[in-house]
């Protein structure tokens, strides 16, 4: 093999790729900058990692968790289908692109640091795996249209590195209404789902006078619920034992037993099994919510240092889950909400858009809906109380249905494989290149520069006018509160406290002790 390809993969596999290392080198950097001790240095890069490391676990664990019951929903709606899984059709393409998309996601990583150092766009993407995502989508639909690998991995960089920057931008002004500064952005390709949940909030709640859903009024027989890591327990285990159950009656004890790795033994062992996945996946979450606020207490002040040296006031591009600390609640309603929606989608497509427009049967993959849709619900929730997480997040839910569904009609050969990417940007970007770089050639390649292009644009424009403006999308709302409550608050990630007595200050709350400072916000 090529020294210079294998150099490449090994840059990309298992370094780029892998975003705790990724990270922890971030730090390192950020705190080198700053003229840190040694020992900080070494402490706080390596505690960054962990952090990560724990998300990646709390994520492994949700995946395994909900693997059962994606078994169970399948067998008992009777539906058959392909699953959106971005890992699955990643490690298809890697056999025959693998060179190309290695290379691609390289140059657009340093595409994507020219573009916040020399322009407004100061956002710097850290979600490593999604990069890899992205850049074998790129890949893929360029080459099934018969570009050369040269012009694919050039331009496709181009175009990788621009929507590094300019999606966290688009999205910043709800991000922002979330955080309540701009420590963080989000670095993830849901965005547009993002946006749209957040928007869709705001206009289903336009006098901000829905609760916020992390007020919600337990009675005090129930107080144990107003822990979010009981709650989320509590739910799914309820929503396994009732998938359980109808699974149960429609494929009988043989094939329901047999959701589970190792099958069950009996009737009461399958539903035993099936509160033990639940109750799992509540601690599978707040392993990701710790994860969340170990690595805040480090990367943040590190890209202090990054902003002084590299990238003037540059803003840590972060995973979806970095939202899930600030509206905890919101996390459970949006996956509920953004699967009904993905059920609703299937519906719509099996009897009327499949038929009509030849689209196949999306089915509901709990993974993407648990994310995306956790995540949808908390951008939901900072414009438009619980009606706009609700609402929000299954609105998420359409668009993971259908966007994957019209997606394959641009990938190919790779339309067959039986899976296909997922979440939102994949899809409308993706159908974008897709349709552009049919025109072949040079035209073809005229025409996916113009989409780099005004993408770009759009962002810096937003970026200009809305962000640095100070434009609040649901300005009636303050961050982490329903406006009209008393008496209620909840602690961000940051160590700020929101009060729910319709004003808009935060009030601090001191650091534990050794614990690095946040920067001011920019």
């Amino acid at each position: 093999m090529n020294p210079l390809v294998t150099v490449a993969q090994f840059l990309v596999n298992e370094i780029l790729a892998v975003p705790a290392f990724l990270i922890g080198i971030i730090t390192a950097v950020g705190l080198v900058a700053l003229r840190r001790p040694f020992s900080q240095v070494v402490g706080s890069a390596i505690k960054a990692t962990l952090g990560f490391l724990l998300i990646g676990a709390g994520a492994g664990m949700v995946v395994a968790s909900l693997e059962p019951l994606g078994v169970m929903i399948q067998g008992a709606l009777g539906a058959h289908g392909v699953v959106p899984t971005n890992e699955a059709i990643v490690g298809i393409a890697q056999e025959r692109f693998g060179a190309q998309v290695s290379w691609l996601m390289i140059l657009g990583f340093v595409v994507a640091l020219l573009l916040a150092r020399f322009t407004p766009l100061r956002y710097v993407f850290l979600t490593g795996h999604h990069l890899l995502f992205m850049a074998t989508l790129i890949t893929i639909v360029m080459m099934s249209a018969g570009m050369a690998s040269g012009v694919v991995v050039v331009l496709g960089a181009a175009l990788l590195g621009v929507l590094m920057v300019s999606l966290p931008a688009l999205a910043h002004p709800w991000t922002r209404k979330i955080t309540g500064d701009d420590s963080i952005a989000i670095g993830h390709f849901g965005t547009a789902g993002y946006i749209a949940s957040g928007a869709v909030g705001r206009a289903v709640d336009p006098a901000g006078t829905s609760p916020s859903t992390e007020d919600v009024k337990v009675p005090e027989g129930l107080r144990f619920l107003r822990d979010s890591m009981v709650a989320t327990a509590l739910s799914m285990v309820v929503m396994y034992l009732v998938v359980a159950v109808a699974y149960l009656a429609r494929a009988g004890e043989q094939t329901a037993f047999d959701a589970f790795e190792g099958g069950a033994t009996g009737v009461g062992n399958y539903l035993m099994q099936s509160v033990t996945q639940g109750l799992q996946f509540g601690i599978s979450v707040a392993v990701i919510l710790f994860g969340v606020r170990t690595i805040l207490g480090e990367l943040v002040p590190a890209f202090q240092g990054i902003a002084e040296k590299v990238v003037p006031g540059a803003i840590p591009a972060l995973d979806a889950p970095i939202v899930f600390p600030y509206a905890q609640n919101a996390v459970l309603i949006g996956f509920i909400a953004s699967f009904v929606g993905g059920l609703t989608g299937l519906l719509l497509l099996a009897v009327w858009l499949g038929p009509v427009f030849g689209l196949a049967l999306i089915l509901p993959g709990l993974v993407p809906h648990f994310f995306t849709g956790g995540a949808a619900g908390v951008y939901g929730n900072a414009t438009g109380g619980r009606r706009g997480a609700v609402v929000g997040a299954f609105v998420n839910g359409l668009l993971i249905t259908f966007l994957p569904a019209m997606l394959m009609l641009v990938m190919g050969d790779f339309g067959d494989a039986n899976t296909t990417f997922g979440d939102t940007d994949f899809g409308w970007f993706g159908i974008l290149i897709g349709y552009g770089a049919r025109a072949g050639g040079a035209a073809g390649a005229v025409i996916l520069a113009i989409i780099g292009v005004v993408v770009l644009a759009a962002a810096i424009l937003v970026q200009r006018r809305v962000v640095d403006g100070g434009w609040d999308p649901a300005p009636r709302r303050v961050a982490g509160a329903a406006p009209g409550t008393t008496g209620s608050r909840s602690d961000d990630v940051n160590g700020r406290a929101s009060r729910g007595d319709g004003s808009r200050g935060f009030r601090k709350v001191a650091p534990p002790e050794g614990a690095p400072v946040p920067p001011p916000p920019a």
